[in-house]
């Protein structure tokens, strides 16, 4: 943190060399103008009282959450280091979307992205689509991209409430900046008094992320360097690091008010592409109630660990005592990160009332440890609402993860000796309801699960790299994690974690590998994918297609517009080349 720790003490205040629009366009977050959030929208929704959150059932409010969207490329400098980003309606991150647990949510895309001609689409991150399948927003899987200058509008009901996030799933194309915080209000199991939002903590690469993926595709490939840290997309950059003609030092740190007396709800979302975040602040501890889209018993901890795509719900107590000014940390866990950093910490200012919102804080930062690259202990991460899982799974599935070479001499991920390549003209799901999947390509990686009951997968990593595993459709239960092979014991056997996303450890310098069991109710007709979310990675091929209950699909249908989008996409790849030299996510 030399660099960091420096430029910040040289510091006799914290004053932003840059405005917010040069920085984050129309955006908010990170500033002490930013709005905290209510409990709930509108009055308390009563359909909440007669809905069980243990259960699958989803309230319906009768309400429609309406948002519009054009998304386009500008250049922004969020740690000062200009850069061409993607916007939504001008905001770096995107806009936070809000609503009920049990409201439609209604957002129509508007692809605008000109220079760059790009199709892109959006996912919205842990929610599980029971009732819509085709708006989970994967091209090659649930959808054809948007072609630029058209458009569509998802709509689907907020069936999980928490904290989530959307991001598009085209190639690592979010990285560059199209993603955006989701919060779902609904019931609460800890009281709290001042709800702060979202806080998004990115590694940020000052390359594009199509620049990335050239790199890693050479022979031999060239790794991509993690330029910086940030939290509510801001940070500051050592100029000299890069051109310093095209930077300008100390562009702004993102900056929050705590009250005195007063708990606090900070929702930590990971939307990077390609390390864990290890989160803390100076001189305060916290109360986890929620992992993912699933609250938990609360538990205590001075340090939360987030893999990419993880989100965790924290409360924390302003005390009587606190006064002044304390830092805001998120590190990059370099021992994990298998990438080279320029500046792997990030910083955010906390003012307590009576303190001047210029001041530097003069804090000492808590110490943390790697933990193997892992989540907390699962005996801790107990889910407040209990699931039992089936006493033994219908159907069990052994995947394993390598690495090595392909036919051009680049190295990919294979997973079982596949690895994914999707196809943006023919996405899987409507082959599934059409029941037309006869000569799907191997590279498909789709396993058919049938009409199986419960699913448990077994994955055992071989390559000495963490992945956060994130499956569609489902909070799994986690059932083990560890190195070696699964001995069969089960952790908190009554009432697992879940989550949708679980960090799978790297195996070991030996070559043993790691292991990750997960387990889900198959009560969800889809076709799911279940991927590492570190952006080199799935773009490596590190996915498979999880088909669920083909023998219901017959009976569902993909939405009108998004057939019509398959449609304007396939006229618009004809007469434009499409350079797809990845997975396609």
């Amino acid at each position: 943190m030399s660099w960091l720790a420096g430029a910040v003490d040289a510091l006799t205040a914290l004053s932003p060399a840059l405005s917010q629009n040069v920085t984050n366009g129309l955006a908010w977050y990170g500033t002490l103008q930013a709005p905290t959030l209510p409990q709930y929208l509108d009055t308390l929704p009563g359909s909440w009282e007669y809905t069980n959150p243990a259960g699958t059932s989803v309230p319906d409010t009768g309400s429609t959450r309406i948002y519009d969207w054009v998304v386009a490329r500008a250049i922004k400098a969020p740690d000062g280091y200009n850069k061409s980003v993607i916007l939504i309606n001008g905001q770096f991150p995107g806009p936070l979307i809000e609503a009920n647990w049990g409201d439609t949510i209604q957002v129509t895309v508007r692809n605008e992205i000109e220079d760059t001609a790009e199709g892109l689409t959006l996912h919205w991150h842990g929610q599980p689509q029971r009732l819509s399948p085709g708006e989970d927003g994967v091209p090659a899987v649930s959808q054809c991209p948007i072609p630029p200058g058209s458009n569509l509008t998802y709509s689907f009901r907020a069936e999980s409430f928490g904290t989530g996030w959307y991001h598009s799933h085209v190639s690592g194309q979010y990285t560059d900046g199209l993603y955006g915080p989701m919060v779902i209000y609904g019931p609460t199991q800890a009281s709290y008094d001042v709800d702060i939002g979202p806080i998004m903590l990115s590694d940020y690469s000052h390359e594009s992320y199509y620049q990335i993926l050239q790199g890693g595709y050479r022979v031999p490939p060239v790794f991509p360097n993690v330029d910086n840290n940030l939290i509510n997309g801001k940070g500051i950059f050592d100029c000299s690091a890069g051109d310093a003609s095209n930077c300008t030092p100390y562009a702004g740190l993102a900056k929050f008010k705590f009250q005195r007396n007063k708990i606090h709800r900070l929702r930590l979302i990971n939307t990077g592409g390609e390390g864990t975040q290890k989160f803390t602040i100076d001189n305060h501890t916290f109360n986890v109630i929620a992992n993912d889209y699933v609250p938990v018993q609360p538990y205590e901890t001075d340090v939360v660990t987030l893999g990419i795509g993880q989100r965790t719900d924290i409360l924390v107590n302003g005390t009587d005592s606190m006064t002044g000014a304390y830092w805001m940390r998120s590190d990059l866990d370099i021992e994990c990160l298998n990438l080279t950093a320029t500046n792997s910490h990030a910083l955010a200012a906390i003012y307590y009332p009576g303190a001047n919102t210029s001041e530097v804080p003069r804090t000492t930062a808590t110490p943390w440890l790697s933990n193997d690259c892992n989540n907390d202990a699962l005996s801790k991460t107990i889910p407040y609402y209990p699931q039992v899982p089936p006493p033994a799974p219908a159907t069990t599935a052994i995947i394993n993860i390598t690495v090595s070479a392909n036919a051009t001499g680049s190295f990919i991920f294979f997973v079982n000796g596949s690895s994914f390549e999707g196809d943006y003209n023919d996405p899987l799901l409507p082959l599934a309801e059409a029941a037309n999947l006869t000569g799907i390509p191997a590279a498909r990686n789709l396993y058919d699960f049938g009409s199986n009951s419960s699913i448990r997968i077994i994955i055992e990593n071989y390559w000495p790299t963490e992945h956060p595993m994130h499956l569609h459709g489902h909070d799994f239960w986690i059932l083990a994690t560890g190195l070696g092979r699964w001995d069969e014991n089960v952790t908190n056997p009554s009432n697992p974690q879940r989550r949708d996303t679980q960090l799978l450890a790297p195996a070991a310098p030996d070559g043993t590998p790691s292991y990750l069991v997960i387990e889900f109710m198959a009560d969800n007709p889809g076709v799911w994918p279940l991927h590492c979310h570190t952006t080199i990675h799935v773009s490596a091929g590190l996915l498979i297609n999880v088909l669920e209950r083909p023998d219901l699909l017959a009976t569902q249908k993909s939405p009108d517009p998004i057939q019509q989008t398959c449609a304007s996409w396939v006229a618009w790849s004809k007469g434009n080349y499409v350079d797809q030299i990845d997975s396609g996510l």
